[in-house]
């Protein structure tokens, strides 16, 4: 007995030059994904120079530019090192690095040409203020608070250099007290815009951000010990200049918030609202089609919701993943069970292999309709990855007895491999994608209980966990164990209230209703005394 199985080398030789393959594309593509980032780089700081240049080479100050240079090059480099660290997604997203790399130049083009071209020096530095609230509001939406608060700091120094006061026009903000008002500014929007869910948050956080910058900008003139102190008429005047900047800027991001989204391929709270909407057309398709599906994506997205605010993720995303998650079955909704309705299983009729092929199609299919509908890339993720590497196990474990329970007269047929009745992928990326995956799988199994109690549910939901842990699913996602249990705990909570008993009738509920008693002689109608 050999304790080890014996392998084709032919066979050995291919997994190998495969494997060499694979590795070599990882290689290539690396390297390609890292000297686009480069390029855009370089675009990047060659764009904030010509911007902020212009108007000192027609003057002549060519040491201004050459230390302009040199500290726009340095902090470029920091920005670099700042988005490998906190966003290094952006160096294999090149739609989102190029937006993000034309962000900055095309604001600080807008405030270098609105201050040259005002005609009340008071209003000048203002525009500066303007845009860097601007940008500050489109890196949080676009992006997190901390990675906006940090690049929002980065603009306010480029733009305190681009709007830079003209002495021979008196008083203006200007040096330091410039870039304290712009950030300020900048960090009141950052810490206030969490997630946009209605159209009135983004006035209110423009609200917010308009009184901090004329406190600040009404206060910063007086640190100047050295000076003669300006006039309290021109310091309020200028302050109200930039809290009106500030306002505007608010109202160009509400106008333009279809634009910022498309450009960096987000979905906001509030779009994800839209698409919760039961009158979108794909749900309205999916219940006209497969009202079973349909209420089981209902259920799906509020027991994922509750698990992801359990954890501190975004349990609105996880809900309207999950309402979309299964539009794959409208193309053959009476193949999955909860669309039977009663009627006999499509699948007795079929061989193992060509139901697994039905089955795993729906993620193609949904995919596909999830294209043609025009559906975000946020909510598309969870199409393709609620399955992930999943085996199909009924279909598996059925061609596998038929396989076992062939006669000796039959021809001899190869043995089922795993890897053919699996998903295609991909596995979840982020935890949202794993909250839906387990969500899902549990609904089911919790479904298919003939007495459910807490403690079953409970340790239906751990097994599962542990079979998607143990199976990988969850390699590609940053979930931690601690949050797994929170997760379950969510879940079985969740599934148990809705599988709750009830107290049972006295008659069965399907039981037919008796029919009353006729007397053969006429009624004769009561007195009631009044």
């Amino acid at each position: 007995m050999t304790l080890f199985k014996k392998t084709n080398p032919r066979r050995s030789q291919v997994r190998r030059t495969i494997g060499a393959e694979w590795s070599l594309r990882a290689r290539l593509r690396a390297d390609a994904d890292v000297a686009i980032s480069l390029l855009l780089w370089v675009v990047f700081v060659v764009l904030c120079v010509v911007v902020l240049a212009f108007g000192i080479v027609q003057r002549g100050h060519y040491r201004a530019l050459a230390a302009l240079i040199v500290l726009n090059f340095f902090m470029a480099v920091g920005a670099g090192f700042y988005v490998c660290h906190y966003e290094s997604r952006l160096i294999r997203n090149h739609a989102r690095a190029l937006g993000l790399a034309l962000l900055f130049p095309i604001l600080l083009a807008i405030a270098k040409l609105s201050s040259l071209s005002s005609s009340e020096p008071l209003w000048e530095p203002s525009w500066g203020t303007g845009t860097a609230v601007l940008a500050a509001i489109v890196l949080v939406i676009a992006y997190d608070q901390r990675f906006a608060m940090g690049m929002s700091a980065l603009y306010c120094v480029l733009a305190t250099l681009a709007v830079g006061p003209r002495l021979d026009q008196g008083f203006q903000l200007q040096g330091i007290g410039l870039f304290l008002t712009m950030f300020t500014g900048a960090a009141t929007c950052c810490f206030a815009l969490k997630e946009i869910r209605t159209r009135m948050k983004l006035l209110e956080v423009s609200a917010l951000a308009t009184v901090v910058v004329f406190i600040t900008a009404s206060s910063v003139v007086y640190l100047n010990f050295m000076g003669e102190p300006p006039r309290t008429a021109a310091v309020l005047q200028a302050a109200g200049y930039h809290a009106c900047t500030t306002f505007l800027a608010g109202l160009l991001v509400q106008a333009l918030l279809p634009l910022i989204e498309r450009v960096f391929r987000i979905a906001t709270s509030m779009t994800l609202l839209d698409y919760s909407d039961a009158n979108q057309p794909l749900l309205r398709k999916l219940a006209m089609e497969a009202p079973g599906t349909f209420s089981h994506s209902l259920l799906i997205g509020s027991i994922a919701e509750a698990a992801a605010e359990a954890i501190g993720c975004n349990g609105l995303l996880c809900r309207v993943g999950a309402y979309y998650h299964d539009i794959g079955k409208i193309n053959k909704p009476k193949y999955f069970t909860e669309n039977e309705m009663g009627s006999a299983s499509k699948h007795k009729e079929l061989s193992p292999a060509m139901s697994q092929l039905i089955i795993v199609g729906h993620v193609k299919d949904g995919v596909e309709m999830a294209k043609e509908f025009g559906l975000p890339n946020v909510l598309r993720q969870f199409i393709e990855c609620h399955h992930g590497t999943t085996l199909v196990e009924p279909f598996y474990h059925e061609a596998k007895r038929k396989y076992e329970d062939q006669g000796p007269g039959k021809p001899i047929e190869t043995p089922p491999s795993e890897s053919e009745f699996r998903y295609a992928g991909p596995k979840p990326k982020n935890k949202e994608g794993a909250i839906l995956m387990l969500a899902d799988a549990v609904e089911g199994a919790v479904r298919s209980l003939s007495d459910v109690t807490l403690a079953k549910v409970e340790a239906v939901v751990h097994n599962i966990a542990m079979r998607r842990l143990q199976d990988g699913q969850f390699d590609d996602c940053d979930l931690t164990l601690r949050e797994l249990s929170q997760i379950e705990a969510s879940l079985a909570k969740s599934l148990a209230a809705h599988y709750h008993g009830r107290i049972a009738y006295p008659t069965a509920p399907d039981a037919p209703v008796a029919r009353p008693e006729r007397s053969s002689k006429p009624g004769v109608p009561k007195m009631v005394e009044t």
